[in-house]
């Protein structure tokens, strides 16, 4: 109010100025724009009505004058005129508001200088505005708050510099954190305040609470603290219960809440029944649900029972059908009687599905993993499936999903975008492992080579005791069915301790699906190893100097997990038979089962379990070389354990390879940077070989456990883990680093 007074006496005292009189009959010869120093002319006579040549109009003055004001860059205006032979010439005169040199922070230690200047909104060269610095005072306090610093104060000074210039400080007195001291909770009957408090985020300070962050005050988490608790009731009968909005006090540096509660009655589950549209007759349909075995009123088995035949409906492509529930009162106790009241509505049909985003991928690779189809039934479950095939193929970075009404009311079409990513990849370099000590390794992988979803592979490796060189090709649908086929071949040269061996050959592989995520495949390979180098020591374990192995492999796979890559939910079982002995003089007869799961656990955490167990025994009279027999030890068994350290012995110490074995794995998996793909892990692992006359003792395994980083870079998963041994023998270190790259068990 004070400044518009100010203001219209300064506009009046200017026109009364003797220089301001003037004949109607007058123009403006000029506009001159006195005092500024940073504002230009140009910036100023923008908004200014009065222009070179107009008529002097008084009015046209005073409304400038308050546009002046108005820019905010001012502390006083003028409005000045001088008459001139042929008019008038207007004077406005300035007087620049100070301007911001340096902002700086005093007394801050819970947020950096940096962080406050983000959150503020002036800066240097800003315009020193008593009304701004209060607003920026304000948001600052405000960030405090946040953190729970409820006490914290906020004051600034300006020193006042040459050149209409000032340095701004903000000054802070941060106080202590507040806490919350007590959580009062009242007009509860039924449960007891430690009941309700697990159900809350919200707690009270605890002891430890600089670590655990107990007692923090968060407005949004307690906010939903009071919806949990009120759900907490619904799901135990409480129907009409009311949950108030929490009471908040301030007491110094401790904050108590008070919670209040009207549970009303308890209802006990009435009788409950299915009417309506019904797809099976009514007494199959109540198997589905579940609310019916509880003994009060639970809205959320309600919540889940309706969530569940809504997905029933839509399976059977009724994608708009409509679950009621009508709930009435018993009129002669406290029960709630319950209709599920079901409008199926028509079926619907997917119209067409329209593919976008794929310029690389053909529709028909996308189309294939589908399990929805044109003119085909509305499916949830099948639209959930497709999607999780299409990730699981690990070609798109993203991928949406949209259905949109059809032509018809019983038409949807169905629309799918996706966001392609890279799958080729061609990487060299190096590293270390512990079979091969320092190594080099180069590989070129197309897993959608030409937009087909075929994979082609080439890779070489060389390392001190190995040098190994392999191609493969995989066609996933052979003539557009889903039949996979492969073929293999590499050439492998491998130092062993005792022997080197040096092998070539291949492999042709066909799997086919079978049922849900299973699939079955038969391979046939063939394998020409020259055995050299022997050590004195082992030559009583090498028969031959030339192996020759033809064999095929019988196998069924049952793979759920969500990605190939990383992941972090289902399943991936495998059990095979491999039969050598169809020619050449290796014959043996080779079982192996692998089971492996996934568990999704709070914050990203999985858990996985991973087993294993073998038996390979001689067949048909031939030889079953020590190469093909089980050793553990090193990253991808035993980890802690050098490579093959775990291994049978006879009387003299001499290692050789077991018939049998079983393994064990536990991991706890966990992110580090989540977005790089980083991820932490914790281990452990347990298992043993043993000769085929010997029984597998579980009670009795070596056992090892340790911690590891995992990338899962570009080149592929990268791996560092350090193991322990548990039960250490004699002459035996006490673990080991293990690294390596490619490649995850």
């Amino acid at each position: 109010m004070y400044y518009r007074i100010g203001l219209f006496l300064l506009i009046a005292l200017a026109l009364m100025h003797p220089g301001v009189a003037a004949s109607e009959s007058e123009t403006v010869t000029s506009v001159v724009i006195e005092g500024n120093q940073r504002i230009e002319d140009a910036a100023i006579e923008r908004v200014l009505q009065t222009k070179p040549g107009d008529i002097y109009d008084e009015e046209a003055l005073s409304e400038d004058l308050t546009t002046i004001y108005e820019m905010g860059y001012f502390d006083n205006v003028e409005v000045l005129s001088e008459r001139e032979n042929d008019g008038r010439r207007v004077i406005f005169r300035v007087q620049e508001k100070p301007t911001v040199r340096r902002v700086t922070f005093s007394g801050n230690s819970v947020y950096k200088d940096d962080d406050l200047t983000d959150a503020i909104d002036i800066s240097t060269g800003s315009i020193l505005n008593i009304y701004r610095i209060n607003r920026n005072v304000r948001k600052i306090e405000s960030l405090y708050k946040e953190k729970n610093y409820h006490n914290a104060s906020v004051s600034y000074r300006v020193e006042e510099l040459p050149n209409n210039q000032g340095d701004l400080e903000f000054m802070i007195e941060e106080g202590k954190k507040v806490r919350i001291r007590k959580i009062e909770i009242q007009g509860n009957s039924t449960f007891d305040d430690k009941v309700l408090k697990k159900r809350m985020q919200t707690s009270e300070k605890g002891w430890f609470s600089w670590l655990t962050g107990s007692g923090e005050l968060k407005p949004d988490v307690l906010e939903q603290d009071i919806m949990r608790l009120e759900s907490f009731y619904y799901s135990k009968g409480f129907a009409e219960a009311r949950v108030a909005e929490p009471e908040v006090r301030f007491e110094g540096d401790a904050i108590t809440i008070t919670i209040k509660i009207e549970e009303g009655p308890r209802f006990e589950m009435g009788s409950v029944d299915i009417e309506g549209d019904l797809v099976k007759p009514s007494g199959e349909m109540m198997d589905m649900i579940s609310i019916d075995e509880e003994d009060y009123f639970n809205q959320e088995v309600l919540r889940d029972d309706i969530l569940f035949l809504t997905d029933f409906y839509a399976d059977h492509g009724y994608a708009r059908a409509e679950i009621y529930p009508e709930t009435r009162k018993h009129p002669d106790k406290d029960a709630i009687d319950l209709v599920y009241r079901i409008s199926q509505n028509q079926l619907v049909y997917f119209d067409e599905i329209r593919i976008q985003g794929n310029t690389k991928t053909r529709d028909k690779v996308i189309r294939r993993e589908l399990h929805v189809h044109e003119q085909g039934l509305y499916s949830a479950s099948g639209l959930k499936r497709s999607v999780r095939n299409l990730y699981r193929l690990d070609y798109f970075e993203d991928i949406e999903v949209q259905t949109v009404p059809g032509d018809t009311d019983d038409k949807m079409d169905l629309l799918i975008g996706v966001e392609e990513k890279p799958t080729g990849s061609f990487s060299f370099g190096a590293g270390y492992s512990a079979i091969d000590k320092l190594y080099v390794m180069t590989s070129i992988e197309e897993r959608n080579f030409l937009g087909r979803g075929q994979i082609v592979e080439l890779r070489a490796q060389m390392g001190s005791r190995t040098q190994q060189f392999s191609f493969s090709f995989t066609e996933p649908w052979l003539f557009d069915i889903p039949l996979s086929a492969s073929i293999s071949a590499y050439q492998w040269e491998r130092d062993y301790d005792e022997y080197d061996r040096d092998s070539r050959g291949g492999q042709l592989r066909f799997s086919y699906p079978v049922y849900d995520y299973t699939r079955a495949s038969v391979a046939y390979g063939y394998d020409y190893s020259d055995v050299s180098n022997v050590s004195p020591f082992y030559e009583y374990f090498i028969e031959e100097e030339t192996y020759k192995t033809s064999s095929v492999t019988m196998g069924l796979t049952y793979d759920s997990r969500d990605r190939r890559i990383n992941p972090s939910e289902g399943s991936k079982h495998r059990i095979s038979n491999q039969y050598a002995g169809l020619g050449g003089n290796v014959g043996f007869n080779k079982v192996k089962l692998e089971l492996g799961r996934y568990f999704p656990l709070v914050w990203e955490f999985v858990f996985f379990l991973n087993a294993e167990m073998g038996y390979v025994t001689e067949a048909g009279g031939k030889i079953l070389p020590d190469y093909e027999k089980f050793y553990m030890g090193g990253i991808n068994t035993m980890r802690g354990f050098d490579w093959r350290d775990i291994a049978v012995f006879d009387e003299e110490g001499r290692a050789f390879g077991g018939e049998k074995m079983v393994l064990f794995n536990a991991e706890l998996i966990f992110p580090l940077v989540s977005q790089a793909g980083l991820m932490g892990v914790l281990f452990y692992d347990t298992g043993d070989v043993y000769p085929s006359g010997d029984r597998i003792e579980l009670d009795n395994l070596r056992r090892s456990a340790g911690f590891g980083v995992r990338w899962y870079s570009p080149l592929g998963p990268i791996r560092l883990e350090r193991g322990y041994i548990l039960d250490r023998k004699e002459g035996e270190d006490s673990g080991r680093w293990e690294f390596s790259i490619g490649g995850v068990f």
